[in-house]
Protein backbone atom coordinates (compact mmCIF):
# COMPACT_ATOMS: atom_id res chain seq x y z
CA UNK A 1 0.00 0.00 0.00
CA UNK A 2 3.24 2.15 -0.45
CA UNK A 3 2.91 5.29 -2.19
CA UNK A 4 4.84 6.89 -4.59
CA UNK A 5 8.46 7.83 -3.05
CA UNK A 6 12.16 7.76 -3.64
CA UNK A 7 13.71 4.34 -5.35
CA UNK A 8 14.95 3.56 -1.02
CA UNK A 9 11.24 3.28 0.04
CA UNK A 10 10.06 0.66 -1.88
CA UNK A 11 9.83 -2.88 -0.90
CA UNK A 12 10.56 -4.23 2.65
CA UNK A 13 9.98 -0.89 5.26
CA UNK A 14 13.29 -1.74 6.81
CA UNK A 15 16.21 -1.21 4.04
CA UNK A 16 19.81 -1.00 4.13
CA UNK A 17 20.42 2.76 5.45
CA UNK A 18 19.24 1.07 8.65
CA UNK A 19 22.12 -1.84 8.11
CA UNK A 20 24.90 0.57 9.28
CA UNK A 21 23.49 0.35 12.43
CA UNK A 22 24.31 -2.78 13.32
CA UNK A 23 23.18 -5.54 15.13
CA UNK A 24 20.97 -5.53 17.86
CA UNK A 25 22.85 -5.36 21.29
CA UNK A 26 19.40 -6.39 23.45
CA UNK A 27 16.61 -4.31 24.05
CA UNK A 28 15.42 -2.77 27.50
CA UNK A 29 12.28 -2.25 28.86
CA UNK A 30 12.35 1.32 27.90
CA UNK A 31 13.25 0.97 24.52
CA UNK A 32 9.71 -0.99 24.36
CA UNK A 33 8.17 1.94 26.01
CA UNK A 34 9.69 4.26 23.58
CA UNK A 35 8.12 2.54 21.01
CA UNK A 36 4.47 3.39 22.12
CA UNK A 37 5.16 7.23 21.73
CA UNK A 38 4.21 8.15 25.76
CA UNK A 39 3.89 11.74 25.19
CA UNK A 40 1.35 10.61 21.85
CA UNK A 41 -0.03 8.40 24.15
CA UNK A 42 -0.65 11.39 27.46
CA UNK A 43 -2.59 13.51 25.12
CA UNK A 44 -4.41 10.43 23.80
CA UNK A 45 -5.59 9.69 26.87
CA UNK A 46 -6.08 12.69 28.25
CA UNK A 47 -8.65 13.57 25.37
CA UNK A 48 -10.30 10.16 25.58
CA UNK A 49 -10.97 11.39 29.57
CA UNK A 50 -12.40 15.13 28.75
CA UNK A 51 -15.05 12.83 26.48
CA UNK A 52 -15.49 10.14 29.29
CA UNK A 53 -16.36 13.13 31.94
CA UNK A 54 -18.26 15.13 29.67
CA UNK A 55 -20.00 12.18 28.18
CA UNK A 56 -23.79 11.96 29.91
CA UNK A 57 -24.36 9.52 32.60
CA UNK A 58 -21.84 7.16 34.84
CA UNK A 59 -19.24 4.34 34.57
CA UNK A 60 -18.44 2.32 37.07
CA UNK A 61 -14.33 3.34 38.08
CA UNK A 62 -13.16 0.40 37.99
CA UNK A 63 -14.53 0.44 33.91
CA UNK A 64 -13.60 3.47 33.34
CA UNK A 65 -9.69 2.67 34.50
CA UNK A 66 -9.66 -0.61 32.04
CA UNK A 67 -11.07 1.50 29.53
CA UNK A 68 -8.29 4.44 29.60
CA UNK A 69 -5.56 1.80 29.92
CA UNK A 70 -7.06 -0.06 26.57
CA UNK A 71 -7.28 3.46 24.89
CA UNK A 72 -3.46 4.22 26.12
CA UNK A 73 -2.60 0.65 24.63
CA UNK A 74 -4.41 0.71 21.72
CA UNK A 75 -2.59 4.39 21.42
CA UNK A 76 0.62 2.71 22.20
CA UNK A 77 0.35 -0.08 19.83
CA UNK A 78 -0.58 2.69 16.64
CA UNK A 79 3.12 4.07 17.48
CA UNK A 80 4.87 0.82 17.95
CA UNK A 81 3.58 -0.12 13.91
CA UNK A 82 4.06 2.94 12.87
CA UNK A 83 7.74 2.90 14.04
CA UNK A 84 7.78 -0.45 12.39
CA UNK A 85 6.68 0.67 9.23
CA UNK A 86 8.25 4.00 9.17
CA UNK A 87 12.19 2.55 10.50
CA UNK A 88 13.34 3.35 7.06
CA UNK A 89 12.63 6.63 6.68
CA UNK A 90 12.96 7.43 10.67
CA UNK A 91 16.59 6.72 10.46
CA UNK A 92 17.57 9.18 7.95
CA UNK A 93 16.02 12.00 9.55
CA UNK A 94 17.18 14.01 12.39
CA UNK A 95 13.67 14.60 14.45
CA UNK A 96 13.71 10.45 14.60
CA UNK A 97 16.94 8.68 14.10
CA UNK A 98 17.28 8.09 17.57
CA UNK A 99 14.46 5.68 17.50
CA UNK A 100 15.09 2.41 19.01
CA UNK A 101 14.43 0.26 15.74
CA UNK A 102 16.84 3.08 13.65
CA UNK A 103 19.76 2.93 16.59
CA UNK A 104 19.60 -1.07 16.62
CA UNK A 105 17.71 -1.73 19.87
CA UNK A 106 15.17 -3.52 18.57
CA UNK A 107 14.26 -5.45 15.42
CA UNK A 108 11.29 -4.66 13.13
CA UNK A 109 10.16 -8.04 13.61
CA UNK A 110 9.66 -7.03 17.91
CA UNK A 111 8.21 -4.05 17.21
CA UNK A 112 5.73 -5.51 14.27
CA UNK A 113 4.91 -8.58 17.09
CA UNK A 114 4.69 -6.12 20.42
CA UNK A 115 2.40 -3.85 18.06
CA UNK A 116 0.14 -6.08 16.93
CA UNK A 117 0.08 -8.07 20.40
CA UNK A 118 -1.23 -4.76 22.14
CA UNK A 119 -3.39 -4.25 18.95
CA UNK A 120 -5.45 -7.37 19.35
CA UNK A 121 -5.61 -7.23 22.97
CA UNK A 122 -6.93 -3.43 23.85
CA UNK A 123 -9.41 -3.62 21.69
CA UNK A 124 -10.24 -7.03 22.86
CA UNK A 125 -10.49 -5.63 26.39
CA UNK A 126 -12.14 -2.31 26.02
CA UNK A 127 -15.11 -4.47 23.74
CA UNK A 128 -14.94 -7.20 25.99
CA UNK A 129 -15.04 -5.29 29.62
CA UNK A 130 -16.59 -1.84 28.43
CA UNK A 131 -18.81 -1.93 25.27
CA UNK A 132 -18.30 -2.94 21.89
CA UNK A 133 -18.74 0.59 20.80
CA UNK A 134 -15.53 1.95 22.38
CA UNK A 135 -13.86 -1.11 21.07
CA UNK A 136 -14.65 -0.71 17.63
CA UNK A 137 -14.00 2.62 17.56
CA UNK A 138 -10.81 1.94 18.84
CA UNK A 139 -9.74 -0.79 16.73
CA UNK A 140 -10.57 1.37 13.36
CA UNK A 141 -7.90 4.20 15.44
CA UNK A 142 -5.56 1.47 15.01
CA UNK A 143 -6.48 0.33 11.39
CA UNK A 144 -6.39 3.86 9.78
CA UNK A 145 -3.49 4.76 11.94
CA UNK A 146 -1.42 2.31 10.52
CA UNK A 147 -3.05 1.45 7.16
CA UNK A 148 -4.68 4.92 5.94
CA UNK A 149 -1.88 6.99 7.00
CA UNK A 150 1.02 5.31 8.03
CA UNK A 151 0.67 3.00 4.83
CA UNK A 152 -0.89 4.77 2.58
CA UNK A 153 -0.81 8.62 2.96
CA UNK A 154 2.07 9.70 4.65
CA UNK A 155 4.22 8.26 1.07
CA UNK A 156 1.36 9.30 -1.36
CA UNK A 157 0.15 13.07 -0.83
CA UNK A 158 0.11 16.28 0.50
CA UNK A 159 -3.09 15.64 2.31
CA UNK A 160 -1.28 12.98 4.29
CA UNK A 161 -1.79 14.65 7.82
CA UNK A 162 -5.41 16.59 6.75
CA UNK A 163 -6.79 13.02 6.30
CA UNK A 164 -4.65 10.88 8.21
CA UNK A 165 -5.63 13.42 11.08
CA UNK A 166 -8.60 11.38 11.80
CA UNK A 167 -7.05 9.12 13.50
CA UNK A 168 -5.73 11.14 16.33
CA UNK A 169 -9.05 12.33 16.80
CA UNK A 170 -10.73 9.30 17.61
CA UNK A 171 -9.96 9.50 21.60
CA UNK A 172 -13.06 11.58 22.92
CA UNK A 173 -14.97 9.64 20.62
CA UNK A 174 -14.02 6.37 22.51
CA UNK A 175 -14.23 7.79 25.68
CA UNK A 176 -17.69 9.39 25.08
CA UNK A 177 -18.67 5.84 23.69
CA UNK A 178 -16.77 3.89 26.76
CA UNK A 179 -19.49 6.17 29.35
CA UNK A 180 -22.71 5.98 26.58
CA UNK A 181 -21.99 2.64 24.53
CA UNK A 182 -22.98 5.40 21.24
CA UNK A 183 -21.39 8.19 19.26
CA UNK A 184 -23.39 11.70 19.71
CA UNK A 185 -23.34 14.80 17.89
CA UNK A 186 -21.15 16.11 21.07
CA UNK A 187 -18.28 13.99 20.38
CA UNK A 188 -18.14 14.33 17.08
CA UNK A 189 -17.83 17.78 17.81
CA UNK A 190 -14.76 17.09 19.99
CA UNK A 191 -13.38 14.67 17.25
CA UNK A 192 -13.82 18.03 14.22
CA UNK A 193 -11.92 20.25 17.25
CA UNK A 194 -8.97 17.72 17.33
CA UNK A 195 -8.83 17.44 13.30
CA UNK A 196 -9.18 20.70 12.26
CA UNK A 197 -5.98 21.29 15.06
CA UNK A 198 -3.78 18.60 13.04
CA UNK A 199 -3.26 20.56 10.21
CA UNK A 200 -1.46 23.75 11.49
CA UNK A 201 -0.30 21.79 14.65
CA UNK A 202 1.92 19.48 12.19
CA UNK A 203 2.32 21.78 9.22
CA UNK A 204 4.10 23.96 11.67
CA UNK A 205 6.94 21.34 12.68
CA UNK A 206 7.00 20.84 8.78
CA UNK A 207 7.70 24.44 7.85
CA UNK A 208 10.89 24.21 9.75
CA UNK A 209 11.63 20.25 8.83
CA UNK A 210 11.39 20.41 6.01
CA UNK A 211 14.59 19.26 4.58
CA UNK A 212 14.17 16.35 6.70
CA UNK A 213 11.13 15.07 4.70
CA UNK A 214 12.61 16.27 1.75
CA UNK A 215 15.76 14.63 1.75
CA UNK A 216 13.26 10.92 2.29
CA UNK A 217 10.73 11.56 0.12
CA UNK A 218 7.23 12.07 2.48
CA UNK A 219 5.40 15.15 0.60
CA UNK A 220 4.46 16.75 3.10
CA UNK A 221 2.95 20.41 1.84
CA UNK A 222 6.13 22.34 2.36
CA UNK A 223 7.96 19.85 0.25
CA UNK A 224 5.22 19.54 -2.79
CA UNK A 225 3.73 23.14 -2.70
CA UNK A 226 6.60 25.58 -0.83
CA UNK A 227 6.50 27.26 2.46
CA UNK A 228 4.62 29.94 1.05
CA UNK A 229 1.47 28.12 0.41
CA UNK A 230 1.79 25.97 3.78
CA UNK A 231 1.91 29.31 5.58
CA UNK A 232 -1.33 30.28 3.68
CA UNK A 233 -2.99 26.82 4.64
CA UNK A 234 -2.02 27.11 7.78
CA UNK A 235 -3.77 30.02 8.16
CA UNK A 236 -6.96 29.31 6.63
CA UNK A 237 -7.10 25.61 8.49
CA UNK A 238 -6.14 28.30 11.85
CA UNK A 239 -9.95 30.22 11.08
CA UNK A 240 -12.04 26.90 10.81
CA UNK A 241 -10.70 25.44 14.32
CA UNK A 242 -10.63 29.17 16.42
CA UNK A 243 -14.54 29.19 15.86
CA UNK A 244 -15.06 25.24 15.61
CA UNK A 245 -13.21 25.68 19.32
CA UNK A 246 -15.88 27.71 21.01
CA UNK A 247 -18.86 25.58 19.48
CA UNK A 248 -18.99 23.12 22.62
CA UNK A 249 -20.14 26.30 24.37
CA UNK A 250 -22.92 26.85 22.18
CA UNK A 251 -24.71 23.36 22.27
CA UNK A 252 -24.27 22.85 25.92
CA UNK A 253 -21.22 21.08 26.35
CA UNK A 254 -18.94 23.68 27.89
CA UNK A 255 -19.32 26.84 30.42
CA UNK A 256 -18.70 30.36 30.73
CA UNK A 257 -14.92 29.27 31.63
CA UNK A 258 -14.99 27.50 28.64
CA UNK A 259 -16.05 30.23 26.27
CA UNK A 260 -13.47 32.68 27.94
CA UNK A 261 -11.07 30.07 27.82
CA UNK A 262 -11.27 29.54 23.96
CA UNK A 263 -11.86 32.48 23.29
CA UNK A 264 -8.49 34.07 24.23
CA UNK A 265 -7.04 30.70 23.32
CA UNK A 266 -7.92 30.90 19.71
CA UNK A 267 -7.05 34.73 19.87
CA UNK A 268 -3.06 33.92 20.60
CA UNK A 269 -3.29 30.84 18.11
CA UNK A 270 -4.41 33.21 15.28
CA UNK A 271 -2.16 35.86 16.08
CA UNK A 272 0.80 33.53 16.01
CA UNK A 273 -0.84 31.75 12.78
CA UNK A 274 -0.95 35.28 11.29
CA UNK A 275 2.82 35.75 12.19
CA UNK A 276 3.44 32.44 10.68
CA UNK A 277 2.44 33.40 7.25
CA UNK A 278 3.66 36.90 7.30
CA UNK A 279 7.20 36.04 8.41
CA UNK A 280 8.46 33.93 5.31
CA UNK A 281 12.31 34.40 5.60
CA UNK A 282 15.16 34.04 7.94
CA UNK A 283 15.89 32.19 11.27
CA UNK A 284 12.68 34.44 12.27
CA UNK A 285 10.37 32.56 10.35
CA UNK A 286 11.68 28.97 11.87
CA UNK A 287 11.03 30.82 14.55
CA UNK A 288 7.78 31.71 14.50
CA UNK A 289 6.81 28.30 13.12
CA UNK A 290 8.49 26.81 16.00
CA UNK A 291 5.96 29.43 18.49
CA UNK A 292 3.05 27.92 16.49
CA UNK A 293 3.66 23.96 16.71
CA UNK A 294 4.63 24.86 20.68
CA UNK A 295 1.55 26.82 21.57
CA UNK A 296 -0.98 24.16 19.48
CA UNK A 297 0.20 21.68 21.94
CA UNK A 298 -0.69 23.96 24.87
CA UNK A 299 -3.95 25.84 23.15
CA UNK A 300 -5.32 22.40 22.53
CA UNK A 301 -4.02 20.77 25.97
CA UNK A 302 -6.02 23.71 27.72
CA UNK A 303 -9.33 23.70 25.64
CA UNK A 304 -9.50 19.81 26.92
CA UNK A 305 -8.72 20.94 30.38
CA UNK A 306 -10.90 23.71 30.95
CA UNK A 307 -13.40 21.24 29.51
CA UNK A 308 -12.89 18.61 31.42
CA UNK A 309 -12.38 21.01 34.65
CA UNK A 310 -16.51 21.95 34.28
CA UNK A 311 -17.34 19.05 34.12
CA UNK A 312 -15.66 17.78 37.24
CA UNK A 313 -16.62 20.61 39.30
CA UNK A 314 -20.12 19.94 38.09
CA UNK A 315 -20.41 16.47 38.67
CA UNK A 316 -18.86 17.16 42.38
CA UNK A 317 -21.69 20.01 43.73
CA UNK A 318 -24.61 17.94 41.96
Amino acid sequence: MRGEGSSEMQGTPLNSDIGHLGPVSGSSVGDFIELLKPRVMSLVVFTALTGMVAAPGSIHPVLGIIALLAIAIGAGAAGALNMWYDADIDARMARTAARPIPRGRLTPDEALSFGSVLSVFSVLTLGVLVNWTAGILLAITIGFYLFIYTMWLKRLTPQNIVIGGAAGSFPPMIGWAAVTGNVSIESVLLFLIIFMWTPPHFWALALYRCRDYERVGVPMLPVVSGAAETRRQIWLYSLVLVPLAMLPSAIGLAGIVYTVSSAVLGAVFLYLAWRVRKITEGREADAVAKQLFGFSILYLFLLFAVMLGEHAVARFLA
